[in-house]
């Protein structure tokens, strides 16, 4: 599993037939993506670790504080494409990301559990048409892997 995160003052996504997300302010935008073989045994460790990574700038400028420390908003969008594998050609591959079905179910589970732990969360829509729409705050953008992080699927805990 992997989480790309953004750093945001605001952010909010834009969907081809339905009304858009409120807009968020302050906060972090997470992609999410899933390979194979991933599981729901990850989606506690990783929102967790999300949630309390040190991101924000403390009253000294230093990044001392998580999103959950400064009440800052979320927002999560499914995004498969960050399992590109892009060492053959010119044309990126995706055969390593997880089938949509299972895809979309981590996803839906990973938005609950983020709507527990941050109370403003703005979800997108798994496998719709979207426009992702932010103001970079910073920037500071940071790649959570699952399995950087020790993080094992079936467990959730380090190996």
């Amino acid at each position: 599993m992997r989480l790309l995160l953004q750093r945001i003052r605001e952010g909010w996504v834009e969907f081809k037939d339905a009304a858009p997300t409120p807009r968020a302010g302050r906060g972090l935008l997470a992609l999410v993506g899933f390979k194979e073989g991933d599981d729901a045994a990850l989606l506690e460790p990783m929102a967790r670790k999300m949630v309390n990574m040190r991101v924000f700038n403390d009253p000294d400028g230093r990044m001392n504080l998580s999103l959950l420390e400064i009440g800052g908003d979320l927002v999560v969008v499914s995004q498969f494409t960050l399992y590109a594998d892009c060492r053959k050609g010119r044309r990126p591959g995706f055969s390593g990301a997880l089938e949509p079905e299972q895809a979309s179910a981590l996803f839906d589970r990973f938005g609950e559990l983020c709507r527990g732990l941050v109370p403003s969360v703005r979800l997108g829509v798994f496998g719709a048409e979207m426009q992702v729409n932010l103001v970079n705050d910073g920037p500071v953008t940071i790649l959570l892997d699952s399995s950087e992080l020790g993080l094992t699927a079936s467990t959730g805990r380090a190996s």
